[in-house]
């Protein structure tokens, strides 16, 4: 076993009352979602602890509570520990991937959130100007998603836009061919077609829009070097440098997530444990999806800030 990974989780992941407890027990939490309320210029931390689920929805502000969330966790997580976490590398899903850059120190956590809601607000425009429709196609491989995707074509675009884990990819595009990939990959084995309940074809060239002018945030946001290593979506490369950082994070907006192969690469590396930091539990179970052998642990409250300290202890102990 070699060292652990941070995982941060993207949107879809948030819920009412996410990280309350977190910064009911632990004063790093608290001081987190204090920063982000003055950051962000507004009440985050009572969104994420009071707000409902319609609150919640949107992009624009589903994207930065999910983030102090996620870093509310990390905060709570080395208070326990009583030191600072030492990875061996972060990814992130989407979203995640701009808090694992947070959390590498390659982005201020004031600029980073700034970036975040700034993408929310831009992806949000996207998807208002150009309707889109996403859903998750589950037990067929890659590959068949694809064909299905390529042969809905004629009634608009439709690509794979993230591929999770075997067996488990999301298509996104144009509403009509969205739906017509989703019949036929169950025509080609498709266990379950589940539309997700958004308003955007999110990481595909619906998207193109908000990418360019989100580069152009990411330029100003000064991305610098990492601490750790930040492993990317769109190539699951091993990403160190400022300039690499901050062509990945543009990238990503039109491309697809490639989560199996970001994990995949974490297993060849010797990694085998994974703390997924933030509301939900999708990347942990994610990992055991893609790493069989992946022992993978969530932080979302106390009892996981518990259950994560006690292993990141043994596995220090171990070496």
């Amino acid at each position: 076993m070699s060292g652990y990974a941070l995982l941060f989780p993207g949107q879809g992941a948030q819920h009412p009352g996410m990280g309350k407890s977190l910064a009911q027990h632990y004063a790093g939490a608290r001081s987190v979602y204090e920063a982000a309320d003055e950051c962000l210029g507004y009440p985050i931390s009572t969104l994420c602890f009071e707000g409902d689920a319609d609150a919640l929805r949107p992009t624009s502000t589903a994207q930065p509570a999910i983030a102090v969330t996620s870093l509310a966790a990390l905060a709570a997580l080395e208070d326990e520990l009583g030191h600072q976490v030492a990875p061996v590398a972060v990814a992130g899903h989407s979203l995640g991937e701009y808090t694992a850059t947070i959390a590498a120190g390659a982005l201020t956590v004031e600029a980073g959130l700034r970036l975040i809601a700034e993408r929310g607000r831009l992806m949000q425009a996207a998807a208002e100007a150009r309707p889109g429709a996403m859903a998750a196609v589950l037990g067929i491989d890659s590959e068949r998603c694809a064909d299905a995707c390529a042969a809905a074509r004629s009634f608009g675009q439709c690509v794979v836009a993230n591929d999770n884990a075997p067996g488990q990819q999301v298509i996104s595009g144009d509403p009509p061919a969205v739906a017509r990939a989703a019949e036929l990959a169950t025509q080609a084995g498709a266990r379950r077609v589940v539309p997700l309940a958004v308003a955007g074809a999110f990481h595909s060239e619906h998207m193109r829009s908000a990418e360019e002018a989100l580069r152009a945030a990411l330029t100003a946001a000064g991305v610098g070097p990492a601490r750790w290593p930040v492993i990317g979506n769109v190539g699951a490369g091993w990403l160190m440098s400022g300039d690499d950082i901050l062509d990945e994070l543009g990238a990503q907006m039109t491309s697809p997530v490639r989560w199996r192969s970001s994990m995949e690469s974490m297993c060849r590396a010797g990694i085998e444990v994974f703390v997924e930091l933030g509301p939900g539990n999708v990347l942990a179970g994610l990992a055991k999806r893609c790493v069989p052998s992946a022992l993978a642990v969530s932080v979302s409250d106390e009892h996981g800030v518990a259950e994560a300290a006690d292993l990141l202890r043994a596995l220090d102990g171990a070496r």
